[in-house]
């Protein structure tokens, strides 16, 4: 049989298929993004088109930068803060400048790789249960007490359930989180045009806020310093642990100082057309994974959307997302929860464990500064006893 017989006999991939794991995996992480950037809108009065173009814009950058499903969210702590406060555009602005600057500094020193190589991997997969046991903990409270900003929900006995039967349905067949979203999209579209709504097309104007000095100090102290703990450790160190962990080889272009820059130079972006802060947290990987992106393709097809929608719909966006259906965002939460909680599966032995609690429990309870530092602070005290049993143990076969 010839070369080219041979050849010819070989069955063709099903690209079709594979598309569509990606397009599923594209869109897992909406859970994270959704709440946080209605709240944006509807609380501090965010462009949504400056919300959701920056946002799409560094997906396509990580496409080219990793080429792996590197996860592109809100700025947690940063955006639960600025909504509970109500902080103007112009003060989300001012700490957007400031993240930003921040991250291109440490990325372009280098310092972040350097700090990577002396944390331990058991507080590395502390954080990472934090934020899985933080996703499910947002996930409850969009279940259990559903924020005021989203409109036409059903009941709450009937957001529970959806959630439940989204969640089993995603845990059987997370490729099926595409046709989920889209369902979710059109219930909210339904919803809103129902509420009579009338569709806008176009974006929404795109202004720079010009904070001045006083919005600088107040996001600094407000936004900032809280936030910057949690994005060293779940946007750095964490995702760069887990692309080695999701794809070997593949994942070594993922080193906490790349994410610092690609994280960085957003929010100078964001901050220049008074966006939504964004990061790259580990959970965001983790749900992609999960629900099927492996390559590149994922996150060109999420940021593409992102983009087109802020472009050709942003006027008319805010009236879509408040309607979108908690069971969903809840359900891709819980998904990405336990997909997350799955890296935990190397840490075995009791002191490993005890290091891992000792940042997640306070790193959930309190916030990851607290969770870090006591992590840290567990790690070495096991360690130094370990050091003085080994020389004790010397020290006998010595004198023996």
């Amino acid at each position: 049989m010839s070369g080219a017989a041979v050849v010819a006999t070989v069955p063709r991939p099903d690209v079709a298929a594979r598309w569509w794991r990606e397009a599923s995996g594209a869109v897992a992480d909406l859970g994270v993004l959704v709440p946080i950037a209605v709240a944006l809108v509807v609380v501090n009065g965010l462009s949504p088109t400056a919300v959701l173009l920056p946002a799409g814009l560094a997906y396509l950058l990580v496409a080219a930068v990793y080429r792996l499903p590197v996860a592109v969210q809100p700025l947690k702590a940063f955006g639960a803060i600025a909504v509970a406060a109500g902080a103007g555009a112009d003060v989300v602005a001012a700490g957007a400048l400031l993240m930003g600057a921040t991250f291109v500094l440490l990325g372009a020193t280098g310092w972040l790789d350097r700090a990577a190589r002396v944390v331990p991997t058991t507080v590395v997969r502390g954080v990472q249960l934090a934020v899985a046991l933080t996703f499910a903990k947002v996930a409850w409270g969009l279940v259990a007490a559903p924020p005021g900003a989203f409109v036409h929900q059903p009941p709450a006995w009937l957001v529970a359930l959806g959630a439940a039967a989204c969640v089993g349905l995603l845990l059987w067949r997370p490729v099926l989180a595409l046709a989920v979203v889209v369902a979710g999209l059109v219930v909210a579209v339904g919803a809103a045009l129902a509420a009579g709504a009338t569709p806008a097309v176009g974006p929404t104007a795109l202004a720079a806020p010009l904070p001045g000095a006083a919005a600088f100090g107040t996001a600094l102290v407000l936004l900032v310093v809280p936030q910057l703990p949690l994005t060293f450790a779940n946007s750095c160190l964490a995702p760069a642990d887990a692309a080695r962990v999701y794809f070997g080889d593949r994942g070594r272009r993922v080193t906490p100082s790349r994410l610092a820059l690609t994280l960085g130079g957003t929010n100078l972006l964001v901050g220049a057309v008074g966006g939504m802060p964004v990061c790259h947290g580990a959970g965001g990987m983790s749900a992609h994974r999960a629900a099927g992106a492996r390559t590149w393709r994922a996150p060109v097809l999420i940021g593409a959307a992102l983009v087109v929608v802020a472009l050709a719909a942003g006027r008319g966006l805010a009236g879509v997302l408040v309607g979108f259906p908690l069971p969903v965002l809840a359900a891709l939460l819980v998904v990405a929860a336990v997909a997350h909680a799955r890296l935990l599966r190397d840490v075995r032995d009791g002191a490993a464990w005890l290091v891992v609690l000792a940042v997640a429990v306070p790193g959930v309870v309190w916030n990851l500064a607290v969770g870090l530092a006591a992590g840290l602070a567990v790690h070495l005290v096991l360690a130094g006893a370990r050091r003085r049993a080994e020389h004790r143990a010397h020290v006998g076969e010595v004198v023996r």
